[in-house]
């Protein structure tokens, strides 16, 4: 969350939950901590120091005035990031307690994220070392920070550029390679500095990004403004100060002191086993709960994570309100309201939806954040009930086991029958849904019909007991044992009633996989029509072509279908077919089939990363060296380019293997290493390596 923003309560929790995290992570205390977008005020950079951090990262801008640490020095203005970055600076704070602070080079960090600075990794280490100055007196650090996707995401091969970069440095001592706590262990500051309150790198305007209509956006959509930020920003914090209360009231029922039990539930977080939680609650609860109240606690702690996660940055960093980043912080409160309904009874939706409606969305058909909410939040809500229904309609395509884990959840089998006839299929059971975060439990009891393709018809409620049970089994299964579906149907509505349940309630992940299983025949299908059509019009075609007619559309498409289909399909076996392949390729050309480069590129990649990691193994195999050049040669006639990455290091490394031991055997005139030398040469430049 942006820290100013926060109270406090929420700025101490996040601090200490980030030292936790760290703690648990790499075995150590940390010394110093990032703040979102270096968002500052004086009050965080206390708690901060209150829990031990020696140090953060601020941009030049955030720096306000310094002075040096002599008798009489005055307070010098650096306002307008003229700050130099190359030391440490000591703000010491109304407590009495300090921190120390590192401004980041500006200029550098700005060409490095948005210029062409990683190209090049000597010209980045050379930008580096051109910010060191024989004019300052002190020892220099030379120190940047951009977001972590720059390297790799925002520019490709940019990780690259920046392994090569710090290599060139430390290899030819042009300078220490350190750390922020090695600098201030060997040179303290002698410095201290004041900061702008409100201010971070992201925002000119402060911290207005996440509360207002500033002007600051992505830069994707001219013409669309962000007045919905405030609202949104007033929706979140309304809802936080009505849950406080609702939590302290309820949770000092069952907690010694409920923000301490907030604050530790850290270790719940990284470490959601019954043990782990299990102690959590030995440690904080004012007695021996039973398992209802332990439930309605670890509800109550739930809704307060949900409570800071919907403060997210990224929430109210982009230019619409239905974007993905503020409909997944809209989740998060609606996990929260959701939670204080089922811990509390109260529901808090209407007020905290009476706010979003004066949000506008720059697009017509959300109108506002309300409908964005009602459209992408609230149809995604999971109870128990839905988790059960996803259970039931999978289990028709997967072989779930007697205990079925499910993201976050449990699905314990009970009972389950399954009988299909002919392309129906029908699945009746009872299984209990268990959370695995607030340990509630529901049994459930459902039946699920496959009319075949994607229909797909469910029904899911609270178990009612076993005579219920059995009456809706039997019912329905005597209904299906007849072949009359709509009896069937009929008979589930009957039992199930609006719990009604279909492929749309899936989870994302099974439903695209469930669907993949629905589509293979018809693609199954689609093969053998568009391969027979194909075969059996090729001299047809042969035909049409040497009269220099084009082909009419419907063969052109039979032939592309199978050609990119085959190309395809040859690249999954490791011993690729050159024969085949090169068959293929001219069958392309032929009939001036485009090539579908992307999945030919992605299984292309797949293949060379398999077969280079056998090269590493088998790296004295003339044949195999020869075999991919050759596959990469004819690559290079479709214009398809597989991804080189992990290719090029395991060519690397085969070179530091064994190419200055056959160097040194070609030398003395053995050729078999000089044939291997070529061919190794010939390899590198299809990988487009340059140097070995």
């Amino acid at each position: 969350m942006i820290m100013p923003l926060a109270n406090s309560r929420d700025k101490y929790t996040q601090v200490l939950w980030g030292i936790k995290d760290f703690q648990k992570r790499f075995g150590r205390f940390p010394e110093g901590m990032w703040l979102p977008e270096t968002a500052v005020d004086t009050e965080t950079l206390e708690i901060l120091a209150q829990l031990g951090i020696k140090f953060t990262i601020l941009a030049p801008r955030q720096a306000r005035r310094i002075r040096k640490f002599a008798k009489g020095a005055r307070w010098q203005d650096v306002s307008e990031g003229r700050v130099d970055p190359t030391t440490a600076y000591l703000c010491t704070l109304p407590s009495r307690r300090s921190i120390n602070l590192f401004f980041y080079d500006g200029p550098i960090s700005q060409d490095l994220a948005f210029g062409g600075l990683l190209d090049d990794g000597e010209g980045f280490a050379k930008r580096l070392l051109s910010a060191f100055s024989d004019q300052r007196d002190w020892p220099q650090i030379v120190h940047i920070a951009t977001d972590g996707e720059t390297y790799g995401h925002h520019h490709r091969f940019g990780d690259m550029a920046l392994a090569y970069c710090l290599n060139l440095i430390e290899s030819q001592n042009l300078a220490k390679i350190t750390n922020y706590g090695e600098y201030l262990e060997k040179h303290p500051p002698n410095y201290a500095a004041q900061i702008f309150e409100n201010s971070s790198w992201s925002c000119i305007h402060g911290v207005e990004r996440w509360r207002d209509n500033c002007g600051c956006h992505s830069g994707m959509h001219s013409g669309w403004i962000q007045a919905w930020r405030k609202p949104l920003r007033d929706a979140m914090d309304g809802l936080r100060e009505k849950l406080t209360p609702l939590y302290e009231a309820e949770a000092s029922k069952y907690l010694k002191n409920s923000w301490e039990a907030r604050n530790d539930y850290i270790e719940v977080l990284l470490d959601r086993s019954r043990e782990s939680v299990g102690t959590f609650l030995e440690k904080h609860t004012l007695r021996v709960l039973s398992h209802d109240e332990k439930v309605r606690t670890l509800k109550l702690l739930e809704m307060q994570k949900n409570a800071m996660f919907m403060f997210t940055s990224c929430g109210w960093f982009f230019d619409e309100i239905s974007g993905i980043e503020t409909t997944q912080v809209m989740h998060y409160a609606a996990r929260a309201i959701q939670l204080a309904e089922e811990s509390l009874g109260i529901s808090v939706e209407k007020e905290y939806l009476q706010i979003l409606e004066k949000t506008a969305s720059n697009i017509p058909e959300f109108e506002n954040g309300a409908k964005v909410y009602e459209m992408f939040v609230k149809s995604a809500t999971l109870d128990l009930l839905r988790v059960g229904a996803h259970f039931a309609i999978s289990s028709l395509f997967e072989d779930y086991s007697e205990s079925a884990p499910i993201y976050c959840y449990t699905a314990n089998r009970e009972v389950y029958d399954r009988v299909e006839a002919g392309r129906l299929k029908l699945a009746l059971g009872r299984a209990r849904v268990i959370s695995n975060v607030t340990w509630e439990e529901e049994p459930i009891s459902y039946t699920v019909l496959h009319l075949g393709d994607h229909n797909v018809s469910g029904g899911a409620k609270k178990f009612m007991g076993e005579e219920a049970f059995c009456t809706m089994k039997e019912e329905i299964k005597e209904a299906f044992d007849k072949g009359d579906t709509s009896e069937v149907i009929r008979r589930m509505d009957k039992h199930f009633g609006v719990n009604h349940y279909t492929l749309w309630h899936l989870f994302k992940d099974e439903q695209r996989k469930v669907l993949d299983l629905v589509l293979r025949p018809v693609f199954e299908e689609a093969e053998i029509s568009f391969r027979k059509m194909y075969e059996e019009n090729y001299p047809l075609m042969s035909f049409l072509q040497s009269l220099n007619m084009p082909l009419p559309k419907a063969l052109s498409a039979a032939a592309a279908y199978m050609i990119n289909l085959d190309l395809a399909r040859i690249f999954e076996k490791e011993d690729l077919n050159m024969e085949r392949l090169e068959g293929l390729i001219k069958e392309g050309k032929r009939w001036s089939i485009e090539i579908d480069k992307r999945t030919i590129g992605f299984v292309t990649t797949l293949w060379l990363n398999r077969i280079m990691e056998r090269l590493q193994e088998q790296s004295e195999d003339a044949g195999l060296f020869e075999k991919i050049e050759k596959a990469l040669a004819l690559l290079n006639a479709l214009s398809v380019e597989p991804g080189l990455w992990k290719a090029q290091n395991a060519y690397f490394s085969v070179a530091k293997k064994l190419h200055p031991l056959m160097k040194e055997k070609g030398e003395k005139g053995d050729e078999v290493a000089r044939h291997w030398i070529e061919l190794f040469h010939k390899l590198g430049d299809r990988l487009d390596v340059k140097a070995v």
